[in-house]
């Protein structure tokens, strides 16, 4: 199923060439829809269940208060993760959160109900609100990206608290390419890496590309921002040696209990009286999905579509599809309804935030616009594979004169 012209998975909504790497079989179905279909009928998820309690009573660490340490944002999975080690498994774990500081009212509920409901040492971590903005700032300028800091505090932080507490275990979700683009099988029992951190999860950045000293040597001296080592000792991740010394591990839940997100918002209103988002997304349905960070379902998520053509229109469509919740045909709706949506309301209070002013936003967004996936016709943006068919999606700012003045 290879060939120059994109086209889409037969059972899911994403396309062929996109930011994940994708493979398709003969009936053109992707890796990430034969995954779904593995973890579903081909995985004895009772005998991983035992595999998981095993692990854990075999890495008990003596010196520690701990038996796993848990990276929690408040959010329906950090629910399912703690309910499953403290009153599944009769573990003590530690729960660590890095507060990017744009909480939705919901997920602060949440996050703070955490300590109460399960009992646990809560450890709650919040950078400087000025260090923040800047990150904010430079991820976009740099990556179309602004919430980097957000994917850096939260594989990061969680790591240099499992060093110093002597915890053996640090507990994660779901993997997130596994489960979206097929990159390992459920048979691999994947573990977190240093590299898949720095590759995929941060986009091949890592804390001193925020710096000035960096910055000023790879000729973008013009977006310095005071940054330094000292702001940003949260972000560096610890020596290999302190981890080898200390026998930590990162393992992902989903390899060991099926994985199913509506599942564990279920799991998590009923049993802790976990909320979802009381208002409404411009860009997606699903309300039980990154209440910990306003911009993330709303400016950022309209940076994804800008950058490759999709958000989480498809995104959550997708797994709920996989998941057997949605029907194909359903999730084309959804597709079509949100992905393509700007979100007003979000945008505008991110620009205030950070006081980058629209115009500089859309011209500096524009860079990043995949050729794989948009080409320009009589100035304006079109998407290749839509499933609208052919239709514009705003003009291009692309003008040399108006990117010498905002981007340099």
């Amino acid at each position: 199923m290879s060939g120059k012209n994109s086209f889409n998975c037969k059972k899911c909504l994403y396309i062929s060439k996109t930011d994940m790497n994708l493979f398709f079989d003969e009936a053109g179905i992707c890796t990430g829809c034969q995954n779904a279909e593995f973890a579903k009928n081909k995985v004895n998820w009772d005998l991983r269940l035992e595999m998981l309690k095993k692990l854990f009573n075999e890495n008990k660490n003596p010196d520690s208060k701990y038996d796993v340490l848990i990276g929690v944002s408040g959010g329906k999975d950090s629910y399912f993760q703690t309910h499953l080690c403290k009153n599944v498994l009769g573990l003590n774990p530690l729960l660590v959160t890095y507060y990017g500081n744009n909480y939705t009212k919901d997920g602060e509920y949440n996050l703070r109900r955490m300590k109460s409901v399960f009992n646990c040492d809560h450890i709650i971590f919040k950078p400087p609100t000025e260090t923040l903005v800047k990150l904010n700032v430079l991820g976009f300028y740099l990556q179309g990206d602004m919430n980097w800091h957000n994917h850096c505090g939260i594989y990061t932080y969680p790591i240099q608290q499992a060093i110093k507490h002597n915890i053996k275990i640090i507990f994660w979700g779901e993997h997130g390419y596994m489960d979206r683009s097929g990159m390992f099988s459920y048979d691999d029992f994947v573990e977190f890496t240093k590299k898949n951190r720095k590759e995929h999860d941060l986009r091949g950045f890592d804390w001193y590309d925020f710096t000035d000293d960096v910055l000023e040597k790879k000729g973008k001296g013009h977006l310095k921002m005071g940054l330094g080592k000292k702001d940003l000792e949260w972000a560096i991740y610890p020596e290999d040696q302190e981890i080898f010394d200390k026998g930590v591990r990162g393992i992902y839940a989903s390899n060991y209990v099926y994985w199913d997100g509506n599942e564990n918002a279920r799991i998590s209103k009923k049993l802790y009286g976990w909320k979802e988002y009381s208002k409404e997304f411009q860009r997606t349905y699903r309300k039980i999905s990154n209440l910990d960070d306003m911009h993330e379902n709303g400016a950022h998520d309209y940076l994804k579509f800008i950058k490759f053509g999709y958000g989480r229109g498809t995104d959550h469509s997708t797994k709920d599809i996989r998941l057997g919740y949605m029907s194909r045909a359903k999730g084309i709706e959804m597709v079509k309804k949100y992905d393509h949506v700007r979100p007003t309301i979000d945008l505008k209070r991110w620009f205030e935030y950070t006081g980058i002013s629209e115009d500089k936003f859309n011209i500096c967004a524009d860079r990043f616009r995949d050729p794989r996936v948009w080409f320009i016709k009589n100035n304006k943006w079109y998407k290749k594979n839509s499933w609208g068919g052919e239709s514009n999606f705003g003009e291009t700012y692309l003008d040399k004169k108006l990117q010498e003045k905002y981007v340099r």
